[in-house]
């Protein structure tokens, strides 16, 4: 028992699932943010330029409710597609917004993994022997004073 203690510890602070959680936890956050954003700003100025238009309540009823005075006897069963066209909405505004983050992302890594420049290499080690084996020659052969 101790020995599988052991190894999920090992596997929850491993760094990607640490991070992986961190992210998941930031982007629920950033979930609520944009639906926020979309449910109390931009679909109220579309509904403005749709015709005063609640888009929340955009629904075709598929079969009416049934009720008596405030009891609710049968639901109402309706395909509510306003609700559906915020949803993209918000999806949409998330996927933009996670699409520029890994750009950025992206930019940075190439940055950081771009080759720094090669320096020329200079003669090889042959090179360098031949060069001093002529003038080795050169100098043997040249007039003593």
């Amino acid at each position: 028992m101790k020995k599988f203690f052991s190894e999920f510890k090992d596997f929850a602070m491993r760094g990607n699932v640490v991070d992986m959680a961190v992210g998941v936890i930031i982007g629920g956050a950033f979930g609520k943010i944009v639906t926020s954003l979309v449910n109390d700003i931009i679909m109220p100025g579309v509904g403005v330029l749709t015709g005063n238009t609640n888009f929340s309540d955009l629904k075709f009823v598929i079969q009416k409710g049934v009720t008596e005075g405030t009891e609710v006897i049968t639901p109402e069963v309706a395909i509510t597609w306003g609700a559906f066209i915020q949803t993209i909405v918000d999806f949409l505004i998330i996927a933009f917004c996670i699409f520029v983050a890994i750009k950025a992302i992206n930019k940075f890594k190439k940055a950081e993994e771009a080759p720094a420049p090669e320096e020329p290499a200079g003669p090889s080690q042959e090179e360098l022997l031949t060069e001093i084996r002529d003038l080795l020659k050169a100098q043997a052969e040249a007039p003593k004073k």
